[in-house]
């Protein structure tokens, strides 16, 4: 047994060293570390979330976690490694909780011997999840904008928001690539294509970490594969798969964008939880990919270990196993890495080493952020003036504006309905017309936290649909009704809505989700989908209101596509919109009215009916519709998919050469033409085809993409040069090789609409990459003509 005596004990030196910014890095924390208790160390190792008891539940099981506290005092003297949600758990005054938070660190510094602050973090999914701040578009809108540019900005808004108000940490984004979309975390995730994914996490993950805020990258690993779309439930997906589809984004954002944070995934993963998985911890991520930043627990995983996933048989057990694997930092509170580690380490079962390990990770990273420097101030710049802290500021909201209006992608226009012209009658109908939580996904603050507060204001201003039709048609005599609530299967409505569609011009249906949390909605974490037939009884109000021969406009307000076969061919146009925030009414709004050029793309399929086994586009050649089977998985419409109110030409497609060398670049280029009226904007996506390999591939993937605007009659040249290690794929022997033979290049609009197509031989022997293989394809607009 180990001597408690050596454990307990600081070792001496020069005090004042560790707080000397001059002195490298790794030297100071070196020189803490020694002066520190192993009760110091482990405080170091775990957050605090003081009001974890308080109202409904916001993290899976939390109120079975939600064990007594020592006083606070007691709990923060040997020091605390992170406040968990400061101002994310309850509806705070921005100023006020900007000064708890700033009273909170002052004392933990005061009331510790070695005076550490704590890394503060919060939710950002869609913004800052705290009362009163901008929500922006769910990230499967940012992905419908395929617009990394308008990505980044907007995380980097948040990111410049956070650091003001003392916040350190963000938990996002979500890199999970939609898998099933009964999956109800689908508004979460960015799309169902690996690049896509990539490219459009990794914009965001390069704005919130260049404003200073540490990124934590969710869910590493495989979470969005959970079988049947259940949340928390097993992944049975083979290695290759995981490796080709799964992490591809994870890598990009780390070497990419710069990530210093992973949040471990709760789904085992072919029967080992995350948690407690060292090959995927620490041998691939740190090890093959290099990351040597601070892996953090998903809310209560460790404690999973033990009371679900029932590979550990007590807390302790489960915190050395964590430990074991790679996993820092316990969140959102302490219950194993607290005393059941210390007293695994004071009989010698966990070796100090580990936690030596992850203290001295988590130290490197306080310093970095400044947290270990003398004279540190917990008085953050927003509370440096007098005035109220402004959570939605002008430019925020702009931005919320522009990444909304670019996500609404226009499905089906068959009779040219839209844009609108001005009806003298418009019925504004459906559950998603008059409501407000509609617009927002299961993070952002109203729905995750707020619904727990009727009686507290929404704290923001934000139209519903109804109120922006009226201002974008103001001249229109609007007759709305609800029709029938988006869950329940109450018909009492039907009537009115009925009625309203009858006496007008023109209808506009607003029908989707009530975005969640744990079956308290039909989108969001924990609300998962038997089918993906619409919530309720919202079909059969669709039924109802297309019958009556008033043209009808479909407007899904969703986090996640839903069967839309019995619309199409019926509806005058069909709109979709994953929960595109607080600016998201105006945009879908000036889409409908042609005030707004629909420019956004489908990043997930839409399937044609409920039922069978939803998958995504990258299926190969078998697992498409054919005579081998009876089920057409055919979907209504596909990944890429989206209209315009123009028409855009493709030609002139050209390679820089006849080959491809198997470790050389290509070049693909082609011209794009608007040949309508009026001012747009295309997305120019590039797929690859590899007709014969050693292990099945997909009939097609995405392996680039450029979002580019054409006003009317202008023309552009795209050219996107593309690395050989883009045509790698996981060999038969779990290696990434990039095989010799002919591969397709193929470009359009959709992946299913390939304007212009061409076969090149990949050259030279077959080659083997590894985790430092080229990740994306940059690209190049060159306007050519008006």
């Amino acid at each position: 047994m180990t001597d408690r005596s050596l454990l307990d004990v600081p070792v001496t030196g020069a005090p004042g060293d560790w707080r000397d910014p001059s002195l490298p890095l790794a030297e100071r924390v070196g020189a803490l570390m020694a002066q520190m208790t192993l009760e110091e160390k482990v405080a170091q190792l775990y957050g605090v979330w003081t009001s974890i008891g308080a109202g409904e539940e916001v993290a899976p099981h939390q109120h079975e976690f939600a064990e007594p506290l020592p006083p606070w005092e007691e709990l923060t003297r040997p020091g605390l490694g992170q406040l968990t949600r400061v101002l994310g758990t309850a509806p705070v005054d921005p100023r006020t909780g900007v000064q708890v938070l700033a009273a909170t660190q002052r004392g933990i510094v005061e009331n510790s011997r070695l005076g550490i602050p704590a890394v503060a973090h919060e939710e950002c999914l869609t913004g800052l999840a705290a009362w009163q701040a901008t929500v922006f578009p769910t990230p499967l809108a940012w992905g419908a904008s395929f617009d990394p540019a308008t990505v980044q900005r907007m995380a980097a808004g948040i990111g410049e928001l956070m650091r003001s108000i003392g916040v350190h940490q963000g938990l996002a984004p979500v890199l999970d690539v939609t898998v099933d979309a009964r999956w109800g975390r689908t508004e979460e995730t960015i799309g169902e294509d690996p690049y896509l994914v990539a490219a459009l996490g990794t914009a965001y993950v390069r704005g919130l970490e260049g404003a200073g805020i540490v990124s934590t990258l969710k869910h590493f690993a495989g979470y969005s594969a959970s079988g049947a779309g259940r949340n928390h439930a097993p992944v049975r997906m083979g290695p290759r798969e995981l490796a080709d589809v799964l992490l591809p984004p994870f890598e990009a954002a780390l070497r990419e964008g710069g990530s210093r944070s992973v949040m471990h995934s709760y789904a085992a993963v072919d029967g080992v939880p995350p948690a407690a998985d060292e090959a995927l911890l620490t041998g691939l991520l740190r090890g093959t990919l290099g990351f040597d930043g601070v892996v953090v627990a998903d809310y209560f995983g460790i404690s999973f270990l033990e009371t679900t996933q029932q590979v550990a048989g007590s807390p302790g057990e489960a915190a050395e196993q964590a430990l074991a694997a790679g996993v820092d930092v316990e969140l959102p509170t302490v219950r194993c890495y607290g005393e059941p580690l210390l007293e695994r380490l004071r009989s010698g079962e966990v070796p100090v080493a580990l936690v030596d390990r992850a203290v001295e990770r988590v130290l490197l990273q306080k310093g970095e952020l400044g947290l270990l420097d003398a004279g540190w101030d917990p008085e953050p710049a927003a509370l440096r003036g007098d005035g109220p802290v402004d959570f939605d500021p002008p430019h925020l909201r702009e931005l919320a504006r522009v990444l909304a209006e670019r996500s609404v992608v226009l499905l089906d226009n068959p009779g040219g309905t839209l844009p609108l012209a001005p009806p003298r009658r418009l019925a504004v109908v459906g559950p998603c017309a008059d409501e407000v939580l509609s617009l927002m996904g299961c993070y952002a603050f109203p729905n995750h936290v707020g619904v727990q507060h009727p009686d507290v204001p929404l704290g923001l201003e934000v139209p519903t649909l109804l109120d922006a039709l009226r201002a974008e048609f103001p001249d229109a005599e609007v007759a709305t009704a609800a029709g029938c609530p988006v869950q329940e299967t109450d018909r009492s409505g039907f009537d009115d809505a009925v009625r309203a569609a009858r006496e007008a011009d023109v209808c506009v249906a607003v029908v989707g989700d009530r975005s969640g949390l744990f079956g308290r909605g039909t989108s969001g974490e924990g609300c998962d989908a038997a089918d993906l037939a619409l919530p309720g009884v919202q079909g059969e109000l669709l039924d109802a209101l297309l019958a009556t021969g008033t043209p009808v406009v479909v407007v899904l307000l969703t986090g996640r596509p839903y069967a839309l076969g019995a619309v199409a061919g019926r509806a005058a146009a069909v709109v979709q919109a994953f929960f595109p925030g607080e600016e998201g009414a105006g945009a879908v709004a000036g889409v409908l009215s042609g005030r707004v050029s629909p420019s956004g793309r489908l990043p997930v399929s839409v399937p044609r009916g409920p039922g069978g086994s939803p998958a995504t586009y990258l299926a190969p050649t078998l697992g498409r519709a054919g005579g081998i089977s009876s089920a057409d998985p055919t979907p209504l419409w596909p990944f890429g998919h989206g209209l315009t109110y123009t028409n855009v030409e493709y030609s002139g497609l050209e390679l820089s050469g006849d080959t491809w060398a198997t470790d050389g670049e290509l070049t693909v280029s082609c011209a794009v033409r608007n040949t309508g009226g009026r001012d747009g904007a295309e997305v120019v996506q590039l797929y690859l085809t590899d007709p014969v390999a050693s292990v099945v591939q997909p009939l097609r993937r995405l392996v680039g993409f450029a979002r580019v605007g054409l006003p009317a009659g202008a023309s552009a040249r795209v050219s996107f040069r593309l690395h050989a290690d883009r045509a790698a794929f996981t060999g038969r022997d779990l290696r990434r090789v990039v095989e010799a033979g002919d591969v397709v290049l193929a470009v359009g609009a959709s992946s299913e609409d390939l304007r212009l197509r061409a076969t090149v031989p990949l050259s030279g022997p077959d080659r083997v990459v590894g985790a430092d293989r080229v990740l994306s394809t940059p690209v190049t607009v060159e306007v050519l003509s008006r």
